[in-house]
Order: C-alpha cells, then sequence, then structure tokens
C-alpha cells in the first residue's frame, strides 16, 4: 500500500482543523447559523470622522452612543476589518480608458493621474476599512430532550423537518427584531446600516478565512450554483 505524500498529510491536517473549529453550520436567508443552534446576523456600517466634528458634536455624538448601548439588553460585536486594495486591476483600467482617449488633454491628465496612483503604491500600501455590527440571538438549545423522543424523531423525519423549519423563522424574526432595534439606535447617532444578504455574508466569512486565496478567486454567485441530489 502507498503511503500518502507529506504535501497531502499537510492538506488534510489543515482541512480538517479547519472543519473542526469553524462554527458556522449554514448561511441562508441572510443568516448565519452556528453548530450550537445560535444565530447572526451581520450589519456593514458607516462611519463618522470624529476627528473633524466641533467640541460639542463630539460630546453629542459620544452621549448618544452611550444611551444607544445602554437600551440594549444583548451583546454586540463590533468588527473593523482592513484589507488592501487590489489596485492592480484599477490601474489597467485607467491605461485603458487612457489609450481609447481622444482628447488629447484628458488624456494627459488621465496619465498624471495614473502615475500619481503609482507613485502612492510604491510608498504604502493602500487599506479599505469596513465596520460591521453582529447581531445575536441564541434562545439555548434543547438540552433535556429525553432519549426516546430523540429516537422517535429518527422515524419522522418529513415531521422534523416541518419543526425546524419553524423553529427557524421563530428564531430569525427574534433576530430581526434585535436587528431593527440596533439599526434605528446607529441611526441616532448619525450611522447608516446595512443588512449583509446570503451571497454578502458568504463573502465576507469567506474573504475572512482565506485572505490569500480570496484575492485571487472570487466567489460564484449563490444564485448560480446548482445542487445536485
Amino acid at each position: 500500500m502507498a503511503k500518502p505524500k507529506p504535501d497531502n498529510l499537510a492538506s488534510n491536517k489543515i482541512r480538517t482543523a479547519t472543519q473542526k473549529y469553524l462554527d458556522i453550520t449554514e448561511i441562508k436567508e441572510d443568516t448565519v447559523i452556528l453548530r450550537d443552534g445560535g444565530m447572526r446576523a451581520v450589519m456593514l456600517v458607516s462611519s463618522i470622522n470624529f476627528a473633524l466634528k466641533s467640541e460639542d458634536e463630539q460630546e453629542a455624538l459620544v452621549s448618544g452612543y452611550i444611551s444607544f448601548l445602554n437600551t440594549l439588553d444583548f451583546p454586540l460585536q463590533i468588527v473593523i476589518q482592513s484589507r488592501e486594495l487590489d489596485m492592480d486591476s484599477y490601474i489597467k483600467e485607467l491605461r485603458e480608458k487612457e489609450r481609447e482617449q481622444t482628447n488629447e488633454l484628458l488624456k494627459m491628465q488621465m496619465h498624471e493621474h495614473t502615475a500619481y496612483i503609482e507613485e502612492l503604491i510604491s510608498i504604502g500600501r493602500i487599506m479599505n476599512k469596513r465596520f460591521y455590527v453582529v447581531v445575536p440571538y441564541h434562545p439555548g438549545s434543547d438540552l433535556h430532550k429525553s432519549f426516546f423522543s430523540s429516537l422517535a424523531d429518527a422515524f419522522k423525519p418529513a415531521v422534523l423537518i416541518r419543526i425546524k423549519e419553524k423553529v427557524f423563522w421563530k428564531k430569525r424574526d427574534e433576530l430581526t427584531k434585535r436587528v431593527v432595534r440596533v439599526k434605528s439606535g446607529l441611526s441616532s447617532v448619525g450611522l447608516t446600516a446595512v443588512d449583509l444578504d446570503t451571497q454578502a455574508l458568504i463573502e465576507l466569512y469567506y474573504n475572512s478565512y482565506n485572505p490569500v486565496t480570496s484575492a485571487r478567486e472570487k466567489m460564484t454567485n449563490v444564485q448560480d450554483l446548482r445542487v445536485i441530489t
């Protein structure tokens, strides 16, 4: 029997570790479902240049933010994600437009703009910063379910699926209520929050767990995927 190559062993080891420690079991209906039954909604939130505000405006923002936090009876997770911008495609697009430009003045200005961008990149990396708010909901799992009840469910798969769907939508409704409260509170301090849909959630977690691979391989739209049964 041939022994597996060392590269294959390393690959299998990494794959197993990833599956073991990934808390997400499914993403559907614009909702992240965790292994323990918990659910998460993620919002992309706008930012405010706090330093450019006057002292009175800064105090009002801080006061409003504190009031918003005090109205919550559940935790929030605030995530700040920095990613290096892929400027190669942008520069390539600029050069193509420069070649197609017939107005000599505009062509010269585009050339100077492209040169300026290239100079900026040579000095340092250009980063893009995004702000996310994660809203959780976890009513608790039924840990006291009897053995015979669990055994009976195994013989009623259709009924079990209907129950699971009913429970999912009930949990999701509660999660949605929390999301509405958070969006209202953020709006009161001048921030705009946008819910991430299923496609955006998949791309967010894919890029987060695979920062190197995601830069080379883009996600396929979930609407274009076909499940073969």
